[in-house]
């Protein structure tokens, strides 16, 4: 049986989310207030509603409890009802509640209202972008939990023509290797200990964070 999810709220976020989650698979019903932003939705989810999610018994249709997450993207400017909408989903039992956050009061009192996991897209965004701009080595990164980053990171020059285990990445600098790319558009695969790093490749490296950051203030 295929995961299903609801979307609340279409903004830029909303939607994305609502696209995305629908093209790996998972049958989303998608919510807002606007009639248009819903028509839009509908072309690509399963389901497309419009109703004021914070009507109880109109969100209460929606079975919240049969769907395995519910999110609630409404955006910053309304968040007396991203906060109404996500007590309500807690209330009516949904198993695993996503809210979104515009600024870090907000975040607490979703939290506090029951939300299971609260996400910041925008400061989250601006946090990895910020990294690329940094270091122009940094080709993306993924937050892994609350201390842990996933890093593309193309391969310093220090380390090019050496094998990986000669590195020790992990002892000197606290970064694990989990795959590599060679160029831009390689595939990735596991390397082992023995492979000889080139200009080309981008390691993905799992660390705490800040590590990639000083590893590459080092060898600079």
């Amino acid at each position: 049986m295929k995961k299903q999810a609801i979307i609340i709220g279409l903004g830029q976020f909303g939607m994305s989310l609502s696209r995305t989650l629908s093209e790996r698979g998972v049958e989303v019903l998608a919510v807002d207030i606007d009639e248009e932003r819903v028509r839009i939705a509908s072309q690509f989810v399963v389901e497309a509603a419009s109703f004021d999610a914070t009507d109880e018994q109109a969100l209460a249709r929606a079975a919240p409890e049969r769907r395995e997450v519910c999110v609630c993207a409404i955006g910053g400017e309304a968040k007396d009802a991203s906060i109404i909408c996500t007590a309500l989903l807690r209330q009516m039992g949904a198993p695993r509640v996503v809210a979104r956050a515009s600024d870090d009061v907000h975040a607490r009192i979703l939290t506090l209202v029951g939300a299971h996991q609260v996400v910041n897209p925008e400061r989250d965004f601006g946090e990895r972008f910020a990294s690329q701009i940094v270091h122009d080595r940094v080709v993306g990164e993924l937050p892994l939990g609350e201390d842990l980053v996933i890093t593309e990171l193309v391969t310093p020059g220090l380390f090019v023509g050496q094998p990986l285990g000669k590195l020790e990445l992990t002892r000197r600098h606290g970064l694990t290797v989990v795959a590599l790319r060679r160029g831009a558009r390689g595939r990735l695969w596991m390397p082992d200990a023995t492979e000889v790093l080139t200009p080309e490749d981008v390691l993905v490296v799992v660390s705490e964070r800040g590590a990639v950051q000083r590893l590459l203030e080092r060898s600079a």
